[in-house]
């Protein structure tokens, strides 16, 4: 399934990957003016639409004996897409460690476990109330997919240009922290100082100069 993925996002079968991408763009746009039942009704509708007329097109040429009875769709009909017990038990364990460990991350951000990463998740929250004002999930989800077929590629055709840019990017990024820290240390190197506080004398030595002023 893996390799499937990687195959479809990096374009390497042309027609499948079109046909996966428009599909999804496709059904999602659809999204936005009904709803997903009626999204999913009259995608079954169009695929029964095609192989309906085929079937009964085979089934007219066995009739007539021009063909030997073979399904036209009897490679997809064998495909197997049942579970072993043994992927079904991975499967199930992994959903669970899944939602143990975002059940726990929550709770750990909820109830202020570390701060620094409660202030994190609080700006994170704000930052997609904004987010949730200007768009919706739809919009985001659309984008994502046309983020996840077009990235990798992007990056697989520019990767010289891109890891160029990055690394350019990282010195500026270096250059201006390091004056920073310079232009830190010599603010803090020149300030003044405050004067050093004269030690107090004893009462003894206090006293001393008013007896000499009296006896004068």
């Amino acid at each position: 399934m893996a390799t499937k993925l990687v195959d479809l996002v990096y374009w390497r079968s042309m027609r499948r990957t079109g046909v996966v991408f428009t599909g999804l763009v496709i059904g999602l746009a659809s999204i936005f003016q009904l709803s997903a039942i009626t999204v999913l009704s009259h995608v079954c509708l169009g695929i029964l639409c095609i192989t309906f007329p085929l079937r009964l097109y085979y089934k007219l040429l066995e009739l007539l004996r021009w063909n030997p009875g073979i399904h036209p769709f009897q490679s997809y009909l064998d495909y197997d897409v049942s579970l072993t017990d043994k992927d079904t038990v991975m499967l199930v364990e992994e959903v669970v460690l899944l939602v143990a460990f975002a059940v726990t991350e929550i709770k750990r951000l909820l109830f202020i476990d570390n701060l620094i990463d409660s202030i994190k998740f609080v700006l994170l929250l704000y930052l997609l109330t904004y987010v949730g004002t200007v768009t919706n999930g739809l919009t985001l989800m659309i984008a994502a997919v046309i983020g996840v077929f077009s990235l990798p590629l992007l990056y697989k055709k520019q990767q010289v240009r891109i890891r160029r840019m990055a690394r350019t990017f990282r010195s500026l990024v270096k250059k201006v922290r390091n004056q920073l820290d310079s232009l830190y240390g010599s603010v803090t190197s020149s300030a003044p100082s405050a004067p050093p506080s004269k030690p107090a004398l004893p009462p003894a030595a206090a006293a001393a100069p008013k007896q000499k002023a009296k006896s004068k």
